[in-house]
């Protein structure tokens, strides 16, 4: 935190603190379309919501204490960034392991079908905001590296190809949803995103776990 200047804080704060507010509504808007639709994607899409907003909360609060507490040592601001790396890592392991069981436990049991309107128009948004946020975060960590920023750029491109795919199986299912295929697609759509949060997560935790080790050796 000490590399930032005032300003550069100021607008990363500012930063998490928007993409925070934009995100708090998503867990409800989610589950009423999940609801109102028969659709894999769709209720794994409400639960990474969910989980994803307890990681962007915790990435807020450490930014902010990293920024206001000045009796903060460098091995508390270090302990702190690790934290909410780990956070986000934790949010997209979780997320990929419950969307894996919940897909492949309706593999020979679901059918499409339902109104997906709804969760279509929601993703398609979240595709634009999170697109944007990733470019964001992306141009933030070039210009000035935070840990707690990069692990947000990792988050938002998380999020970014997530909401690809939902979109995706999504249209399948409002386009053709008697057709044979539509119900591998959207199941496919589960299974995929499950794969790359899992490996995201790895890869995130594998960083932070190594950026902790190296000062022993």
């Amino acid at each position: 935190m000490g590399e930032l200047s005032p300003a550069q804080a100021d607008n990363r704060e500012k930063t998490l603190l928007t993409a925070l507010l934009l995100s708090a509504p998503g867990p409800l808007v989610t589950g009423y379309a999940a609801l109102a639709a028969n659709s894999t994607t769709q209720l794994a899409d409400f639960i990474r919501r969910t989980i994803e907003l307890v990681a962007l909360f915790l990435s807020w609060w450490v930014f902010r204490r990293l920024r206001r507490d000045a009796s903060l040592t460098k091995a508390d601001q270090t302990r702190l960034e690790h934290t909410a790396g780990l956070g986000v890592a934790g949010t997209m392991l979780t997320s990929g392991i419950v969307m894996a069981i919940i897909a492949l436990s309706r593999l020979s049991t679901f059918e499409p079908g339902g109104n997906v309107t709804s969760g279509l128009i929601i993703a398609s948004l979240g595709l634009f905001v999170n697109g944007w946020f990733w470019r964001r975060y992306a141009a933030m960590t070039r210009e000035q590296y935070s840990a707690v920023i990069a692990a947000q750029q990792s988050l938002y491109r998380g999020k970014t190809w997530v909401d690809l795919c939902v979109v995706i199986a999504l249209a399948t299912v409002a386009l053709a949803p008697s057709h044979p295929a539509t119900r591998y697609v959207d199941i496919l759509g589960s299974v995929t995103v499950a794969g790359y949060l899992l490996w995201s997560g790895v890869r995130l935790v594998q960083s932070h776990l190594g950026a902790v080790s190296e000062p022993a050796h």
